[in-house]
């Protein structure tokens, strides 16, 4: 039997390690494509049943068994630095996407500018949009949120206003979501006090009601006026203006709409009850989306989207921070993650300012704690 050398064995080390860094680094060549991917779909880092297959897989194609525990460590530590690496990708390409509202085209009363919204002339959306923009803006009406992201990330309108939240009936989740499908940012926010009336074609009375339209925000909102009348039947429709244009259209007095009582002079149509909301602080906070993130000095509210290991005290780790630090938490909200049960996305707002580096600190200290972050606004709070 051959003597052992060390030397020789070290040598053939030293091959097998050469070898380990080529493959490390095609490795790692990959896992960066495949950031730019999760950048594209707006995906998060961390896939835990992705992982847990890989590394299953690796311990099966073992020859010698015992080694079942070292793999495993071996491709943990894989795993983690290739999670690293995706989310520096994903942190520099937002720094990339930051703009300085100094640079763009000035928004309010600019004729230049295009702003996309969802609804019709006399929706809420179009009041908020005026409030924001100004009347003299140049507009497009789209008949989905869906549609208002798609203009925008086709540069078909430079900005889109959407409603986020009612301080009745909660957020309007469908937004959040295409928030972050679509990689957009929200770059204002608006809020309009919402006062829901149930409006008729001329000459109608509550008697002759058979038939509500309005979206199903409006039928929220007024929900408590509605128990009086379980007869009628309620029908979701695209929006509040939508279905007061609907009831002018069809002339028939036993149809009847949710809608703004500017939506019932455009419209022609007849205030039959107003207020029906039942909390009469009724507000709806609409957001300013664009394709960029823009900062200013005068930016003081951040939202952000982050995703934690889905384990005991991940999320407390992250929002012990904000008491620590200091900055003020002002709303947090979950959306499931699609194929993942409860395993959610966490929105996030709180005041601060970007450019100021205590608060840039306090976000990379955030991002340590996360499996997955997007700085989704810097602007000014109203």
């Amino acid at each position: 039997m051959k003597e052992l050398d060390l030397n020789e064995l070290r040598d053939e080390i030293n091959e097998i390690d050469s070898s380990l860094a080529q493959l490390f680094e095609k490795r790692m060549e990959i896992v960066a494509r495949v950031a730019e991917y999760k950048i594209k779909n707006n995906m998060p880092v961390l896939n835990s049943e992705r992982e847990a297959q890989v590394i299953k897989k690796s311990i099966e194609s073992l020859n010698n068994k015992s080694l079942s525990k070292e793999m495993e460590e071996f491709f943990v530590d894989i795993m983690r630095i290739s999670r690293d690496l995706q989310s520096k990708h994903i942190q520099e390409n937002q720094k990339r996407s930051i703009v300085d509202k100094k640079t763009l085209k000035t928004r309010t009363g600019n004729k230049a500018l295009k702003i996309g919204f969802q609804g019709i002339n006399g929706s809420f959306s179009e009041e908020a949009l005026f409030n924001y923009f100004g009347e003299a803006t140049n507009t497009s009406a789209y008949k989905y949120f869906e549609d208002v992201f798609v203009a925008i990330s086709e540069g078909i309108v430079d900005y889109g206003i959407l409603p986020i939240e009612n301080s009745s009936t909660g957020s309007v989740n469908e937004v959040y979501d295409l928030l972050r499908k679509y990689g957009c940012y929200i770059n204002g926010e608006i809020v309009i006090k919402v006062k829901q009336n149930l409006l008729g074609v001329k000459g109608s009375s509550i008697d002759d009601i058979e038939e509500v339209y309005s979206h199903e925000q409006g039928f929220q909102q007024s929900a408590q006026f509605f128990r009086d009348y379980p007869n009628w039947k309620l029908i979701p429709y695209h929006n509040t203006a939508l279905s007061a244009k609907l009831v002018s259209e069809a002339g028939d007095k036993s149809k009847a709409a949710v809608a703004s009582d500017r939506a019932a002079a455009m419209y022609g149509l007849d205030i039959l009850k107003e207020n029906l909301n039942f909390n009469s602080n009724n507000y709806t906070r609409f957001v300013i989306v664009g394709k960029d993130l823009e900062i200013d000095e005068c930016s003081d509210k951040i939202s952000v989207v982050l995703t934690v290991k889905h384990k005991v005290g991940s999320l407390f780790d992250v929002l012990k921070l904000f008491s620590e630090k200091g900055l003020n938490l002002m709303k947090i909200e979950s959306r499931p993650i699609m194929n993942k049960s409860w395993e959610y996305f966490f929105h996030i707002d709180f005041e601060g300012n970007l450019k100021e580096p205590k608060v840039n600190n306090i976000v990379e200290d955030i991002k340590t704690r996360t499996t997955y972050f997007k700085i989704l606004g810097n602007y000014k709070k109203y």
